[in-house]
């Protein structure tokens, strides 16, 4: 097989794989539970004060959901953070490494010190508050000239409401 037929079936593998992605993250935004919500809570962990006003601000201008201050009260919790939803990376008092999956922590069988990717990205997680399932989530570069320093919860909203629609 020649470089550039190689390159082509590279190309469109991947291509295939983001689209089917996407799609995925749509089918989820556009659950029964997401769709009939009314109030959100939203809680800021990323670590901003700036970043979570602004996108509290976005949520609000949104419109679809009347943000509350209690989450009893919520029928949805987003969750703007700087790692994502029960996962993430641990190492141990002993030096181990390992991560947390639902709760779980895995040991990696080496110690892996250089886990996370040099790029910072923020997370928007839609979390149901009866049961803590992770019902929508997705990922943005966070800062820089281009995507904007402060912007990241904004641009995660608006994905959300994207995905929303029909």
């Amino acid at each position: 097989m020649r470089v550039s037929e190689y390159l082509f079936l590279s190309f469109v593998a991947a291509s295939s794989f983001l689209a089917t992605s996407a799609n995925g993250q749509k089918q989820l935004a556009q659950s029964p539970r997401i769709l009939s919500a009314k109030f959100v809570y939203f809680k800021n962990e990323s670590g901003s004060d700036l970043v979570g006003k602004n996108t509290e601000a976005q949520i609000s201008k949104w419109g679809k959901f009347q943000l509350v201050a209690d989450p009893k009260q919520a029928d949805l919790i987003f969750l703007l953070s700087a790692d994502p939803y029960n996962g993430g990376n641990i190492i141990f008092a002993s030096g181990q490494t390992g991560s947390v999956d639902n709760g779980h922590i895995n040991v990696d069988p080496l110690p892996n010190y250089n886990k996370q990717s040099p790029t910072r990205y923020a997370f928007l997680t839609v979390i149901d508050p009866k049961t803590g399932e992770n019902l929508w989530s997705d990922k943005h570069v966070w800062g820089g000239l281009i995507t904007g320093f402060n912007s990241v919860g904004e641009r995660l909203v608006k994905k959300l409401e994207n995905h929303t629609k029909k």
